[in-house]
């Protein structure tokens, strides 16, 4: 048995971890209000009391809008909170995976960012997690794993998907922002990647990117999410591609995003899911948990 630790447990990611967890891990989840990783009084009970192999790290502040009104929040959750976890893995020598993102880099490139690419974040968010990333690789070096993932969504949560759906009842038409391009990833596939990565008698470190396969828009996500969940409505709903310009935001975001995941797949081990086979999944399964839920 491995005993792992998950911060923010009751996030998408953590909910994920938690719902596949292998039969050879004990996980513990962790999770505000009972525990703080800000606090060194809250992270020292949590490795005293359970010893971790593995701390995986998925909590985050990740409001990237209100994250340039809120600089001291973000870097204190996203930074400090992630310098704190390494240096107490050090002690304990606990194995650290810490979940990073595409906003580290600044979208200037025209080809999939590398692990290797030099981060360039353009907000308060991408440069607090970059902060993060820092302290990890300065702490821990062969102790320490990092994991750039991008536009996370799950059935679990709040997410883009489920903001359209949402918006799809109360509109005929939605405005979504067609010049920012990336991949959209499940994180049920996140997570069954981060576990087999725990798994491995020695979890292999540096800097790895996951994301589903391929490429879209926000308005490509958008339009897949109506087009896969047309059925449940009385009329389509027009989905209009607008530029960034149109749709200003307190946070820039990078306009080219997408993530060289090659080598992370290499270790998985299995054939990556199209972004658009892993929406299709995670509509079905949504859709079978609300047939399912009892009504008021």
């Amino acid at each position: 048995m491995k005993t792992v630790v998950v911060t923010g447990i009751l996030g998408q990611l953590g909910w994920e971890m938690e719902r596949s967890a292998p039969p050879w891990a004990r996980l513990v989840g962790a999770d505000l209000p009972e525990t703080d990783i800000t606090r060194s009084d809250h992270v020292a009970r949590l490795f005293s009391e359970n010893r971790p192999d593995v701390v995986v790290n998925a909590a985050a502040y990740t409001a990237v809008d209100r994250a340039e009104q809120e600089p001291e929040a973000a870097y204190r959750i996203n930074r400090d909170a992630v310098e704190l976890l390494a240096r107490t893995c050090a002690r304990f020598g606990t194995h650290l995976v810490h979940l990073s993102t595409d906003f580290v880099f600044d979208g200037a490139l025209s080809r999939p960012y590398r692990p290797d690419d030099a981060p360039n974040p353009i907000g308060v968010y991408g440069a607090s997690k970059r902060a993060g990333e820092e302290a990890v690789l300065q702490i821990l070096k062969d102790q320490g794993t990092i994991v750039r993932t991008a536009w996370l969504y799950s059935s679990h949560g709040t997410n883009f998907v489920k903001t359209m759906l949402r918006l799809y009842q109360e509109r005929d038409e939605v405005r979504v922002v067609s010049d920012q391009v990336g991949t959209p990833t499940w994180a049920a596939n996140l997570a069954d990647f981060l576990w087999g990565l725990v798994g491995r008698e020695a979890v292999p470190a540096g800097i790895f990117h996951f994301t589903d396969a391929g490429v879209a828009s926000w308005y490509d996500f958008a339009v897949a999410v109506e087009e896969e969940t047309r059925h449940h409505r009385p009329r389509p709903v027009f989905v209009r591609p607008i530029r960034t310009d149109e749709y200003p935001t307190p946070a820039r975001r990078p306009s080219y995003s997408v993530l060289d995941k090659h080598t992370a797949w290499a270790l998985w081990g299995r054939r990556p899911d199209h972004w658009r086979d892993a929406l299709r999944r995670m509509l079905l399964e949504l859709e079978e948990t609300e047939r399912l839920s009892p009504k008021a």
